[in-house]
């Protein structure tokens, strides 16, 4: 069966910037990926140093550094509020998030180029958006959505400051700090019965093939005489928004084709929903066979293995995917047909790949070389050889049979 062959892999799934301006050139700086973590951060911070004592960079970075101040100062209840929602182990993962926003920001960061006009009103005009959409949710008193504005408005305040240049290598930080902010409550509501539902189908059908009696009642499993309710800590709600969020994370961190990020970013529903069905599936059987050490399977340590469990699917995916499909840098290099074979007696002539070598020319069946012709017997480097040749003597005569 023939293997696809897919573009090559571009060499960075980041945002790719416009080549830097003359300020950046003036700084002369490279980040080697060969040193330490420490020595990388110091090189950094030594150029952000450098890119302070230059005036342009310094009010680019004061403008953006006022515009972010007042939207904190403005947007200060909500974020209090997402703050309140991390000790909510659906969303315990929240602290980490802004975090690694900021990490990100300050590891890609690179000189501002000159802001152009469009990219001016464009963040002007992403900023009085989201403003307006703040007044308009809070005439209804919708919170989640108010605090979700929080994110283009922070985008627009980049645009409006940093640019274009800016912009292209600060937005997937950016947007990543949605994942800081709980679920609106309609949005809870309407996942958590599907999502129990699911899970309890797949429990039941697992612990029915592993050849347990199990009775799908509900959203109850009855194992035996025993009644495991999945309830909505079971439904796999709080796996799911964790490791969708790590998978753009993985995403956008990681030196992978598009159609690797797409499969990554699609698999990340279905492998949230499968471990979370093999946690309900092992604490049914365990049930049958030690009820304490079932709660403490499910209570106590499937944290421990189930963000790894994951992680191993996710990358058993990426693996897949890399033996399925070959990229043109992997490809094998066509070989060129041999033109002009000859057979006389035992001897072979006119042998010669189809199309001449770079740097050559075929004349009259002979090779041409720039620069004059070589020594008796040697060969260009890639030109295939002289075919020995075996010639019959012409005085003898016929083979006779020595028998």
């Amino acid at each position: 069966m023939p293997v696809p062959v897919l573009p090559t892999k571009r060499p960075s799934p980041l945002p790719s910037p416009l080549p830097l301006p003359a300020v950046a050139d003036q700084t002369g700086r490279t980040f080697p990926d060969d040193c330490s973590l420490g020595e990388s951060i110091r090189l950094r911070y030594r150029a952000l140093e450098e890119d302070l004592r230059l005036p342009e960079q310094r009010q680019s970075l004061m403008l953006i550094a006022a515009l972010v101040a007042m939207l904190l100062f403005s947007y200060w209840p909500g974020l209090v509020r997402a703050k309140e929602s991390w000790n909510n182990p659906q969303y315990s993962h929240g602290w980490i998030v802004p975090l690694f926003s900021i990490v990100l920001l300050f590891w890609w960061r690179q000189p501002i180029r000159p802001v152009s006009f469009s990219a001016r009103l464009v963040g002007l005009g992403l900023l009085v958006a989201s403003l307006s959409l703040r007044l308009a949710v809070a005439r209804y008193r919708i919170i989640t959505i108010d605090m979700y504005t929080f994110v283009p408005a922070l985008a627009g305040a980049v645009l409006l400051g940093g640019g274009w240049s800016m912009f292209r290598w600060a937005w997937t930080p950016i947007a990543f700090l949605i994942f800081m902010y709980p679920l609106p409550d309609e949005a809870t509501r309407y996942l958590l019965g599907p999502l129990q539902t699911v899970a309890t189908m797949v429990s039941t059908y697992a612990i029915q093939t592993l050849g347990l009696d199990a009775i799908r009642e509900g959203n109850q499993i009855v194992v035996g005489e025993r009644h495991l309710g999945v309830v909505d800590a079971c439904s796999g709600l709080r796996m799911l928004t964790i490791f969708i969020a790590l998978s753009v994370a993985i995403v956008m961190l990681g030196n992978l084709a598009w159609y690797e990020n797409l499969v990554i970013l699609a698999s990340a529903i279905p492998i949230a929903l499968a471990v979370n069905a093999i946690r309900i599936t092992l604490t049914g059987v365990m049930y049958t066979i030690d009820p304490d050490l079932a709660e403490k399977i499910f209570h106590d340590w499937a944290g421990y293995f189930m963000m790894p469990m994951a992680l191993g699917m996710l990358y058993l995916v990426q693996k897949l995917l890399t033996s399925l499909f070959v990229t043109e840098d992997m490809a094998v290099a066509p070989v060129a047909p041999v033109t002009g074979l000859k057979v006389t007696g035992l001897k072979v002539t006119g042998l010669r790949p189809a199309v001449g070598m770079p740097g050559e020319s075929i004349a009259g069946g002979r090779r041409q070389y720039p620069g004059g012709g070589l020594a008796g017997g040697m060969t260009l480097p890639g030109q295939i050889p002289p075919v020995a040749t075996t010639e019959p003597d012409q005085k003898q005569g016929p083979l006779e049979d020595s028998r």
